[in-house]
């Protein structure tokens, strides 16, 4: 009963792939681009680094949530408009566009 009360829980709690996935599209995607390259007209202006790149996936998680929750350079702090849970999701996220 407990164990089943505690998957409840967390299934309600922490985001799906899926919806990290939609989120990363509709909140990062037009500057990081589909691949997190940032490949795109705004990411190529704002010479944003790869998620791929050394400079990135050497961050910790801490910095990255940082980075979104304040914004960095140009970029637009994210803090006042998705949850801490929504924040922590995104920076897993930028760990699976490193190379493989």
């Amino acid at each position: 009963m407990r164990s089943t009360i505690f998957l409840i829980i967390l299934a309600i709690a922490v985001p799906t792939y899926a919806d990290t996935a939609a989120l990363y599209k509709t909140k990062c995607a037009m500057c990081h681009g589909a691949t997190g390259n940032g490949d795109t007209a705004v990411g190529k202006k704002m010479g944003i680094k790869p998620f791929a790149s050394d400079a990135v996936q050497k961050q910790t998680d801490a910095q990255l949530i940082d980075i979104i929750t304040k914004g960095k350079g140009k970029m637009t702090a994210f803090g006042g408009k998705l949850s801490a849970d929504e924040i922590k999701a995104l920076a897993s996220h930028i760990r699976t566009f490193a190379k493989k």
